[in-house]
């Protein structure tokens, strides 16, 4: 088993996995499998892309925003994508401490990149470090797909070479050869920058040494003048400081003329201001006015939006009136039926006790009736009226209770009906309260989504505004980029400006090629080509020697014949301009170096001088003249051996502009590259071809400075949309609050209203038990009673038959006696009933009036809310009519301050024209004070310059130069004699003082040149040899792995195809390194072939097979393998999932496959699923579980 390998996977956020997904593996196999479209391919491509990978085409994608996932019909889209890797490290074979690592990659809509090794923020460079040489990251092959197989497959065999050289394991040997190439590359630059500068210090020593002699004859020179020109300037000073005297009194008397008359008209002015500023104080004063005015005009809109706020809360208290007004009538309805009950029940009772006053008062009368029947049988009949009497009794007990029994039916019906009244009613309500409560879910599903909008556009829009942060330091990077350019556009231009004009005035040229090429360039001289340095080109590499090897020459003028020259001399005599030699191109020879056929076989000879400039043929014989007895050599130790061959004969020069000179006398030292005509001419052909490079840069960053800034402006407009979507959210957020506080208001009222209902019920209830306990209990005496009345008749029947008158007639009397009191009970009884039934119905409406009452109640409260609303509204209109009528007033005031201000302006009119007259006087006398300031200054002005000149041209002031003064005969003597002096020193030239310092400082400058050179030189060879001895480790470990892995591939060939061979083959084995790579192979039974002629299917599994290879000599820790058995057919996937479990051992396998014979030799199956459009989720199966559980089974 490999010592490292993947022990989990988190995916969050990741094309198809919005949610965090976490899939553990173990160090076996793992299937992945699920429907095409299910996505779960993406799951290899979150390990491709948290290893590195930064192609998004490899990651099936347009642009690296692709793998955030986008969001579907009913998921809003994340902000980034996050991927880590879970690897077990108890092996450390990262070279880190901890036992586990885990890999983090996270990227946000906004293009921001981050990157964690255990949670610590790391550079890409420092993942990839990571895998190399593991055979992980994206140039290895642990992520085996359709890629891969077409890298193997491609037709260029160059192509496969990189999974060879990770195979190989000399990944990390050549990102070290690269990055010492990098380093030895600016090394070399560092180096031709360092021999440039030394160049250029060489060239500086010889002029230095010139120009320290001259400046010693000059110092002397200067010191006489010095002293004459103090002189004389002290001496026409003190004269002009006298005559300066009168010239001050008549500038003071004039001047104080002058301030009277600036007195009179700055007074005129100070008026015609002062009614300027109060009509400035008007325009202020009208402008605060209109601002009150804006400010009231924005109260009184305010107030009118609040006026339609409160009507508007009026209409709606208005609506939930109406709704009560109807619930309060059909309570009204219900109530006035239970109202009609009770009239009934009313209008029966006064029945009832009508019925029973008649039938007590006949009851009476029968007992009058009876009391004489009863006297006049006297005591022969008086226990025969006792049995009577209590058969009497049990008569009317019985009939009392038929009475209250009929009284219990009424009653138990009444209830009937009133409980299936409620319950009818309770069905509506039930009806009500599920439309109430299905509003509630409405309103809280509104609210929800509204909520959910409102957070997802919150997401996108700190989504937005990471990408509106990077897009703004872009903008200001691409502003910094494109001006760091114009500046170094600007000093390029600045350089050949200098250049060119230095040219042009030929800078550098002695003062008669001067004046001659400037006579020429005006058409005085004829047939004028121009100095020896105008007429050729160098390359820079022998600029320091031409330079040398011409000296002095390259200020030589070369005309046309002889008398060219000579009109040239004659020109210069004539002018004083000083000397030049001419090189006639009529009479000048050639030189000729005779040994230079056997010199060119000399070490270090470079060549002849006039063979390694170019020039216009027309000129052969000046520079053949000039270089063609000079010899270059490449350093001085070469042409001093040159020299000692030759016999000293001929001048040598070598590269750095050291010289041997005929005879055996050596010039060197260093010298000035900046001074070097020719290396001007070089530096602005090269300065010119850096300039048009640096303006097309320059053209470059305006592009991607405007393409930054609208990005940046695209930015900030999505950002604004966002965000005023977002209030757009929150206000449906609190619309739908308040929708859902109603619906739940009407639910809680209508849930009180049920729960009076069942308390009705409840009630109707009990009293329906009640009535029929009752009714059983009357039952049961009638029958007691007309038992015992039945035997006491029949007892009085028999001591009767004596007495058959009298007991008929008092039989007859009882009879009627005990009907009415039979009635009476009855009558009583359904009294009773009748007055319980009442009192319950009155209990029932008077319930419902307190129902009624809470209703008119609310009402009420919404009136008296709409009552205050309206006195709000009225405060408010008559608020805005006071704004009305205050704006009214200003808009008044400002038109008499407008009237003020034409009266002010008249005023100002007439003191401005007395200012204009009294400025005219002024003006007068300006001019004469201006004359007189005039002279004063000329006067100043030629003090000024004479003490200018002590100080600019010997740092002097007045006193110092006193002390400095020497004697002088006159002043017109001494002034013939500083015309000498000037022009001695003019003839100088130019002259460097500080030559003897600047020589020092040039020669410690270059010492210390060199020695860094020689220590560049020193670490360019150490690189060197560095690149050298990795490239020769790269060929051993490739020659000798790639050896190991062709035998690996013939074995795993030859055990997945069942027979044949195959090669691996080397185009260039001189090469190893950069050849392209040939695979051959020979499936049994077949002729041998090149990979690209095999059918596709056999092109697939020879990939396979070579991966299978790889995996045999370089094992990885784990492989992940995305349906690369899927051109294969049955058989083969068989075959291909037994080989796979075979290495199993040292490797781990993860598969995503939907082929059967892949899938049957997983430990694990995970399976991606899509319920839900657009999202993943995974499902796992331990297929080892599954069998252990059967085989218990």
């Amino acid at each position: 088993m490999a010592f490292l390998y993947l022990k989990a996977l988190e995916i969050q956020g990741f094309k198809s996995f919005p949610d965090k997904t976490v899939l553990t593996f173990g160090e076996d196999i793992t299937a992945i499998v699920g429907p095409n479209g299910s996505g779960k391919s993406n799951i290899s491509d979150a390990i491709r892309w948290v290893m590195g990978e930064q192609s998004t085409r490899a990651l099936r994608g347009g642009k690296m925003e692709d793998v955030i996932f986008g969001g579907t019909a009913k998921r809003k889209q994340t902000g980034y994508a996050e991927v880590s890797l879970v690897l077990d490290n108890t092996s450390h074979i990262f070279d880190m401490e901890e036992s586990e690592v885990m890999v983090t990659r996270r990227y946000y809509r906004s293009g921001e990149s981050e990157y964690y090794i255990n949670r610590r923020s790391v550079r890409l460079k420092d993942v990839n470090e990571l895998f190399m040489d593991t055979g992980l990251g994206r140039e290895g092959y642990s992520i085996i797909g359709q890629g891969k197989i077409d890298e193997i497959l491609s037709v260029k065999s160059a192509d496969r070479r990189e999974v060879f050289e990770e195979a190989a394991g000399i990944s990390r040997y050549r990102h070290r050869k690269e990055e010492a190439e990098r380093r030895l590359e600016r090394t070399d630059e560092n180096l031709v920058r360092i021999n440039d500068k030394i160049s250029e210090l060489e060239l500086q020593v010889e002029p230095l040494r010139e120009q320290s002699e001259k400046a010693k004859k000059y110092l002397v020179l200067r010191d006489e003048l010095r002293g004459l020109e103090i002189s004389v300037w002290l001496d026409t000073l003190e004269r002009i400081r006298a005559s300066n005297i009168k010239l001050e009194a008549d500038y003071q008397e004039t001047a104080r003329q002058r301030e009277e008359a600036r007195t009179a008209q700055e007074k005129a002015y100070a008026a015609a201001e002062t009614y300027s500023a109060q009509m400035r104080e008007k325009d202020v004063e009208a402008d605060r006015l209109r601002f009150e005015m804006q400010g009231r005009e924005a109260q009184a809109n305010e107030l009118e939006s609040a006026i339609a706020v409160l009507k508007s809360s009026i209409q709606h208290n208005l609506e939930s009136a109406a709704r009560l007004k109807a619930d309060l009538e059909q309570q009204e309805g219900r109530e006035g039926s239970l109202s009609a009950q009770i009239e009934q029940r009313r209008e029966r009772l006064e029945e009832i006790e009508g019925q029973l006053a008649r039938t007590q008062s006949d009851l009476k009368v029968k007992g009058q009736e009876a009391e004489e029947t009863a006297r006049s049988a006297g005591t022969l009949a008086r226990e025969l009226e006792e049995l009577r009497n209590r058969a009497d009794l049990g008569t009317a007990g019985a009939a009392e209770a038929k009475a209250l029994l009929s009284a219990l039916a009424a009653a138990a019906q009444e209830v009937l009906d009133r409980d299936e009244t409620v319950r009818r009613e309770a069905n509506e309500l039930e009806e009500r309260l599920e439309e109430g409560q299905k509003e509630v879910r409405s309103a809280k599903r509104r609210y929800d989504d509204a909520v959910e909008e409102r957070d997802g556009v919150q997401n996108v829009i700190n989504g937005y505004q990471l990408r509106m942060e990077a897009r703004r330091k872009k903008a200001e990077g691409a502003k910094d980029a494109h001006m760091k350019l114009q500046m170094e556009e600007s000093a390029l231009t600045s350089r050949i400006k200098l250049l060119t004009e230095m040219e042009q005035m030929h800078e550098g040229y002695s003062k008669a090629v001067k004046l001659v090429m400037g006579e020429a360039q005006r058409g005085a001289l004829k047939n004028i080509h121009g100095p020896v340095a105008d007429l050729l080109k160098v390359p820079d590499r022998y600029t320091v020697a031409i330079e040398t090897a011409l000296g002095g020459a390259m200020q030589n003028l070369v005309v046309d014949r002889e008398e060219d020259g000579k009109a040239v001399i004659n020109y210069l005599k004539r002018r004083d301009g000083g000397r030049a030699t001419i090189l006639p191109i009529s009479s000048i020879r050639p030189g000729e170096l005779r040994e230079g056929a056997s010199l060119s076989k000399e070490p270090g000879f470079v060549g002849v001088g006039d063979q390694l400039v170019r020039f216009d043929p027309k000129y052969q014989n000046v520079f053949s003249n000039l270089l063609g007895r000079v010899a270059v050599m490449e350093d001085l130790d070469a042409a001093i051996a040159a020299a000692r061959k030759y016999g000293y004969k001929f001048r040598i020069v070598t590269l750095d502009g050291q010289v041997l000179n005929p005879g055996g006398s050596m010039t060197g030292g260093s010298a000035s590259r900046s001074a070097g005509i020719l290396s001007r001419a070089n530096e602005l052909e090269r300065l010119n071809q850096q300039l048009a490079d640096i303006r097309a840069r320059v053209a470059d960053g305006a592009k991607a400075l405007a393409e930054a800034e609208r990005e940046q402006t695209a930015a900030a407009y999505e950002l604004d949309a966002a965000q005023s979507q977002l209030r757009q959210w929150e206000d449906a957020i609190l619309k739908a609050e308040g929708e859902l506080s109603h619906a739940r208001s009407v639910v809680s009222e209508l849930e009180r209203q049920r729960e009076s209902q069942e308390s009705e019920l409840e009630g109707l209830k009990n009293r329906s038990v009640q009535i029929e306990t009752d009714t059983a209990a009357a039952r049961v005496r009638i029958q007691e009673l007309e038992g015992e009345t039945a035997a006491l008749k029949s007892e009085a029947e028999g001591k009767a038959k004596g007495q058959t008158d009298l007991q008929e007639r008092t039989a007859r009397i009882a009879q009627e006696v005990a009907q009415l009191t039979a009635a009476q009970a009855a009558l009583e009884a359904e009294r009773e009933a009748t007055r319980s039934g009442l009192e319950e119905l009155e209990r029932l409406k008077a319930s419902m009036a307190g129902d009624r009452d809470q209703g008119r109640a609310l009402m009420a409260d919404y009136e008296e809310k709409n009552q205050g609303f309206a006195q709000e509204i009225a405060q408010k209109e008559e608020t805005l009519t006071s704004l009305r009528l205050e704006n009214q007033s200003r808009t008044d005031a400002i038109d008499r301050m407008n009237q003020e201000k034409l009266e002010l302006e008249g005023e100002r009119i007439k003191a401005t024209r007395e200012s204009q007259s009294k400025n005219e006087e002024l003006l007068r006398l300006e001019g004469e004070v201006s004359r007189l300031e005039q002279k004063k200054v000329s006067a100043s002005m030629e003090e000024k310059q004479l003490l200018d000149k002590l100080w600019e041209n010997y740092e002097l002031s007045h006193e110092a130069a006193r002390q400095q003064r020497v004697e002088i005969e006159s002043v017109p003597r001494a002034s013939r004699r500083i015309g000498e002096l000037k022009r001695a020193i003019s003839g100088l030239g130019n002259v460097n003082v500080g030559a003897i310092e600047e020589f020092q400082r040039v020669n410690e400058r270059y010492t210390y040149l060199t020695d860094q050179r020689d220590d560049v030189d020193r670490a360019k060879r150490e690189l060197e040899e560095i690149i050298a001895n990795i490239t020769g480790e790269m060929k051993t470990i490739f020659e000798r792995e790639f050896k190991t892995i062709n035998e690996a591939f013939g074995q795993t060939f030859l055990e997945l195809f069942g027979g044949g061979k195959a090669t691996l083959e080397l185009e260039d084995p001189e090469d190893i390194l950069n050849c392209g790579i040939e695979i051959k192979v020979q499936p049994p039974g077949k002729a041998l072939k090149i990979i690209t002629l095999l059918s596709g299917g056999e092109k697939a599994f020879v990939a396979i097979a070579l991966y299978f290879a790889i995996l045999k000599v370089r094992p990885t820790p784990f492989v992940v393998m995305d349906e690369i058995e899927a051109a294969l057919d049955d058989n083969n996937v068989v075959r291909f999932a037994r080989y796979m479990r075979s290495m199993a051992e040292r490797t781990q396998f993860i598969v995503i496959t939907h082929r059967r014979g892949t899938m049957e030799e997983a430990d694990v199956l995970y399976g991606v699923t899509m319920q839900e459009q657009g999202v993943s989720r995974m499902l796992t199966i331990n297929l080892n579980d599954v069998e252990k559980e059967l085989n218990i089974r």
